[in-house]
């Protein structure tokens, strides 16, 4: 691995977001490969940053500057890897639920797939299940990722999941939830393909969904 790599991978760990930024560019000018700047640099650092969370090592807010150290390199690297034709992961929808306006817990998860190579199309927040329709069918996702933190409004995340089955679509993409009052059993009573209870878990999931 490349010295820069190294300082991009590090910089991530850190959170140190104007680093992570001034090493992206370095590592471009030097000619390094794009796709090789943003999957040793900084998805094996995001992946870094999930596992120290799962063992309790990191909580949320070093995530969250983790995760806003690789968004400012990814602003970077963005055009390199278009031209270069890399390929996403795969395609996320994501957005909180219609009458809930939280949204650190979905900003989080958006942060975390785009640390995945994820193409993230976050709608924000109170959004209708028309909306969510309207996203699937102008960007192709697979998956369709949803958050709520009340339970007055868990329940909007079943009308959005009748909605786009009314609408044809329900066969074309996985939907994932998540947010506190959730869990697998009411995900699965909804009818949604899975739950996560947060943003480390969030990536591994929507990485089965759509394997």
């Amino acid at each position: 691995m490349s010295n820069l790599i190294s300082d991009i991978y590090n910089n991530i760990l850190e959170g140190q977001k104007a680093k992570a930024a001034e090493n992206v560019r370095a590592a471009l000018e030097q000619g390094l490969d794009p796709e090789t700047i943003l999957n040793e640099g900084m998805v094996a650092a995001m992946k870094e940053v999930g596992r120290l969370f799962e063992e309790g090592e990191y909580f949320v807010p070093e995530m969250l500057v983790s995760a806003r150290a690789m968004q400012e390199g990814l602003i970077l690297l963005k055009p390199a890897l278009a031209k270069g034709n890399v390929k996403a992961t795969g395609k996320v929808i994501i957005g909180t639920v219609s009458g809930d306006l939280h949204d650190i817990g979905k900003n989080l998860v958006g942060m975390m797939l785009e640390g995945a190579a994820f193409e993230v199309h976050d709608l924000g927040t109170d959004v209708a299940p028309d909306k969510f329709i309207e996203a699937i069918k102008s960007t192709g996702a697979q998956i369709v990722a949803m958050s709520a933190l009340l339970t007055t409004t868990m329940g909007n995340m079943k009308t959005t999941i009748q909605a786009i089955e009314a609408a044809g679509l329900r066969d074309k993409v996985k939907i994932m939830v998540g947010g506190a009052p959730l869990s697998d059993s009411y995900a699965a009573q909804i009818g949604a393909d899975g739950y996560s209870p947060d943003a480390s878990r969030a990536v591994v999931l929507a990485k089965s969904l759509v394997d």
